[in-house]
């Protein structure tokens, strides 16, 4: 299987919008390629499959993939990651997405779009790692790269919030998930993370969407990380999400190892991934099983860990 650059984004804060793309296909790909980017125009195009909300994507000749948004709030990201992306990328140990060409409203399109390489690999099978300890080190290794790059006139991330502004939301997403999930352990686990001291420190740079869908890997090490929508500055507990959306408990010490990652820091976190995927599951449980799937496991994982107290003490 091939995963193209940055796929569709999960939305795990399930953005809400007035204005949403009708619906697209591969007529509609054809004419904006054959409009705008000519020397493209004979190349196939085949839609990618994908569980994501945020764009369609579909593949362009051998080599390339073309990424229509779906949402006003995708359609915003698009100047942001061609002006970012190359700027990271020799910075960081892993690909990312290389954007090849930004196209304009058109044909039936009503945002920009873009053309990206296309970046083979495959994304992570949760529950079933071949190597999960070393894919923590490789995580790691990532986030620790990206936040050591300058923040001069970086953006704010899409969660480039304090973790205790997400309080209402979380605990309205409690209410409704009543009945659904153990209500009652999410929120003491919820209310430990906001317990949780603030970052303090300055502003780092985030991907701020570390989830499976978002990272390819080539014989079960991290090869690529794609959708760079959220990217932008904030602190640094948002990009440990990783620990539950993707890595398996035993793999998580090493992942914090990897990250110096201190109590309140790691604490934090949890609360992220927690707070993350109840909004996600209330948005999507009964129109999106794939992503709906994911976050129950998350919130699952979780409670696990705050139930054998796995986050409160390094190790």
């Amino acid at each position: 299987m091939h995963a193209a650059a940055s796929q569709p984004s999960s939305a795990t804060d399930p953005r809400t919008h007035t204005h949403t793309q009708s619906a697209t296909d591969t007529a509609l790909v054809r004419r904006l390629v054959a409009a705008q980017f000519p020397q493209w125009a004979g190349l196939s195009v085949v839609r990618v499959g994908s569980a994501g909300t945020a764009n369609a994507m579909y593949r362009l000749g051998e080599d390339m993939v073309v990424r229509l948004p779906l949402t006003a709030g995708a359609a915003d990201d698009v100047e942001k990651e061609h002006r970012w992306l190359p700027r990271l990328a020799p910075r960081l140990p892993v690909a990312i997405p290389v954007p090849l060409g930004q196209g304009t409203p058109g044909e039936g399109l009503s945002w920009p779009w873009s053309v990206y390489r296309w970046l083979d690999g495959e994304p992570p099978a949760v529950g079933h790692l071949a190597e999960p300890a070393a894919l923590a080190g490789d995580l790691a290794e990532f986030v620790t790269a990206l936040r050591d790059v300058d923040p001069a006139d970086g953006p704010p991330s899409y969660r480039a919030e304090q973790l205790a502004t997400r309080d209402r939301v979380t605990r309205a997403a409690l209410a409704e998930l009543r009945g659904v999930v153990d209500t009652d352990a999410a929120t003491a686990a919820w209310e430990a993370a906001l317990g949780a001291p603030d970052w303090s420190g300055p502003p780092v740079w985030l991907h701020a969407d570390l989830q499976p869908g978002n990272m390819l890997l080539a014989e079960g090490r991290l090869s690529a990380v794609i959708d760079f929508g959220c990217l932008g500055l904030g602190e640094p507990a948002v990009d440990l999400i990783a620990a539950w959306y993707v890595l398996p408990a035993s793999a998580r010490a090493a992942f914090r190892a990897g990250l110096d990652a201190d109590d309140a820091t790691w604490a934090r976190g949890r609360g992220w991934a927690l707070s993350i995927a109840l909004l996600e599951l209330r948005a999507y449980r009964d129109s999106n099983p794939v992503m709906a799937a994911h976050a129950r496991r998350v919130i699952h994982e979780v409670l696990a860990d705050q139930a054998h107290g796995t986050g409160s003490a390094r190790g």
